[in-house]
């Protein structure tokens, strides 16, 4: 066991034979441990701190509470919708349909925090639309930790999940391309399956939509959807202004709901990091929290110390730049798509990410942390450079000292 830094300890698992383990894993259900002869999963394990981790899902509690109170906020007002860059197509929807009960507005999320390796947390985004890395998160860490002699927390991700879609009870759960794309498509089986419901997985790009009624391709009308489809999409895609209407009418339940894309705009945390600067809305112990774990968020580039800036509906890195601290470009990602062409941008300011020395060289660790039916619930590593891409890694994250913490 080498220790890279205070926050984690780094068991290096890449002497062991590879091909049966990755078998393992692909009867377990997590099929794309190699994809096209990369290795996306990193044979590994990250331990974090038992206190770490405390305070990180102490964290991830609180900031839920805060974000949730700020979308209540800017529900219904227009201008901030704008700010927030939600596409006016889905103002409609997101004024009829009613809020969610206070800490479900989404019920199935995931936080991604730099944790530093002195421990430090910070917020960088919430995925709270359609985040994915569920199966890496529920089927494979358990399984890695275990191999390893890790203790893992991530066990109560498929009771949480089951409890969520048990309220909401989807007929249909759907990705584009399915059958061909393999994360997203093994990520709606994993969920269809730990629901425990009888439910069928389709193809997005089969689904037809007539006054507002949604049929797939076999004809059949689909009431109750959960898709790992991007609510920001609907404005771009042929369909979209549909689809929307088929929520706002009624004749669609879209999971996650369609508040979510509030959550999920990073623009959210500007208006967060705004009000904490003005002193509204929060109550001291928020305040608190936003002072602790939410990075200084503005909608420009008023830094005089190295920032980042990214679309507001950027994913997997796209869009994703670092500038130094005298503002010039430092690095972007070239690889994921640059959603900021469509989108606004927000400017954030930097935060260091631990380090791990891999079989792969140094490697920046980024943290998530899956809130599931309002609970934060269970970790997900990944591990590549300055920007977490789809170049990136999956790593398994464990808890030291498990025996001490609580779920």
């Amino acid at each position: 066991m080498i220790r890279a830094e205070q926050a984690f300890e780094y068991i290096d698992q890449s002497g062991l034979e590879r091909a049966p383990r990755v078998e393992r894993l692909h009867e377990l259900g997590f099929t794309w441990a190699d994809l096209e002869d990369e290795e996306y999963w990193l044979d590994a394990v990250a331990v974090m701190r038992s206190e770490t981790y405390q305070e990180l899902k102490e964290a991830a509690a609180a900031l839920w509470a805060i974000l949730d109170k700020a979308v209540r906020y800017v529900h219904l007002r227009h201008d901030l919708y704008d700010l927030l860059g939600i596409p006016p197509v889905l103002w409609q929807m997101l004024d009829d349909c009613p809020l969610p009960e206070p800490g479900l507005i989404s019920r199935y999320a995931r936080f991604d925090f730099a944790v530093a390796g002195d421990g430090t947390i910070k917020l960088l985004e919430l995925n709270a639309d359609t985040p994915t890395g569920y199966v890496e998160a529920s089927i494979a860490t358990p399984w890695i930790c275990a191999e390893a002699g890790v203790g893992s927390v991530n066990a109560a991700m498929k009771q949480q999940l089951a409890a969520a879609w048990g309220v909401e009870r989807p007929d249909t759960v759907a990705c584009v391309d399915y059958g061909s794309h393999e994360e997203d498509s093994g990520t709606i089986e994993a969920l269809a399956a730990h629901s425990g419901l009888d439910v069928r997985c389709v193809d997005c790009l089969d689904l037809s939509i007539d006054e507002g009624v949604v049929k797939d391709g076999e004809n059949r009308i689909i009431e109750r959807m959960f898709a790992l489809y991007p609510k920001e999409w609907m404005a771009v895609d042929e369909g979209g202004e549909a689809l929307a209407y088929a929520i706002e009418s009624g004749k669609l339940q879209l999971f996650n709901g369609p508040h979510s894309i509030i959550l999920q705009s990073k623009g959210l945390m500007a208006a967060v990091w705004g009000m904490y600067e003005l002193g509204l809305l929060f109550t001291e112990p928020e305040r608190e929290a936003i002072s602790r774990y939410i990075l200084p968020t503005y909608n420009k580039a008023v830094f005089s110390e190295s920032f980042v800036s990214k679309s507001v509906f950027g994913r997997e890195g796209g869009s994703v730049r670092i500038f130094d601290d005298s503002g010039a470009l430092e690095i972007e990602d070239e690889e994921g798509y640059d959603s900021s062409q469509l989108f606004p941008v927000v400017y954030q300011k930097r935060a260091e990410m631990a380090r791990i020395m891999t079989a792969e060289g140094e490697l920046h660790l980024l943290t998530g942390m899956f809130v599931i039916n309002g609970t934060p619930c269970g970790l997900l590593g990944r591990a590549g450079g300055p920007i977490t891409g789809n170049a990136s890694h999956f790593i398994a994250l464990g808890v030291r000292g498990l025996e001490d913490v609580q779920g």
